[in-house]
């Protein structure tokens, strides 16, 4: 589900101002900003490419996080545009809101939760540690996207069988003044894709429990479409 259009491939050496072993750095400052991530704010550009048919859409809207415990994450993420809708995460559940015919879907997602994760929440709270365990990740280069500041881009590459079969392989771009992430691809098995890019972000801003649960109107009708 994506494109490649977002990139300025600068190649540099990888010696930069994080130091001479800059994926060590860069692990190290993702396990600093773990310890003190309580929350965050941006805007979001949700891009997907349909390999069998080469077809990009792309969404836009703005996303919020919360990590109310270690290891728990909710979000709220609301699209505006092309087509308005909401998904919150509390917990297990998920829900999505289309205001448009009135309708919430609700999912119980289970283990499934890890795979939202990895698309969505990537580099957010999580630490270098944690990343390590979960990927073989490898050092690509210090790049800078379109529009953005420098940044460093690893590729990871699931360990686990399950993942591995969901997806393929995962391109982080982390700003080398925050470590925290601007940009972030997943490639499918089958060639699909999603691109995230995050701009305006805000990193522990106060955010209320309310503010991550959708406001919905009387007289919607809710689905669950797992039964």
């Amino acid at each position: 589900m994506i494109a490649n259009k977002l990139l300025i491939f600068g190649f540099v050496p990888a010696i930069f101002s994080w130091g001479a072993d800059p994926l060590a750095a860069t692990l190290a400052k993702m396990d600093s900003n773990s310890a003190s991530f309580r929350s965050a704010s941006a805007n979001i550009r949700y891009q997907t490419h349909n390999a069998v048919v080469d077809v990009d859409s792309t969404q836009t809207g703005t996303i919020l996080l919360k990590r109310p415990a270690p290891r728990e994450m909710h979000a709220l993420i609301d699209f505006k545009e092309p087509d308005s809708h909401t998904v919150s995460l509390q917990g297990e559940v998920a829900q999505i809101y289309y205001p448009k015919i009135k309708t919430v879907q609700e999912y119980q997602v289970g283990k499934k939760r890890d795979l939202f994760d990895q698309v969505f929440l990537l580099g957010f709270g999580g630490s270098g540690r944690d990343l390590s365990a979960a990927y073989d990740i490898t050092l690509v280069a210090s790049e800078e996207l379109v529009g953005t500041e420098k940044t460093v881009h690893l590729q990871l590459i699931p360990k686990q069988k399950q993942l591995l079969s969901f997806l393929k392989k995962v391109d982080l771009w982390l700003s080398t003044a925050t470590g925290y992430p601007v940009q972030q691809k997943g490639v499918q098995p089958s060639g699909d894709s999603t691109l995230l890019t995050y701009s305006a972000l805000k990193i522990n801003p106060n955010i209320s429990d309310s503010a991550l649960k959708l406001k919905l109107p009387k007289g919607v009708q809710k689905v669950t479409p797992q039964k």
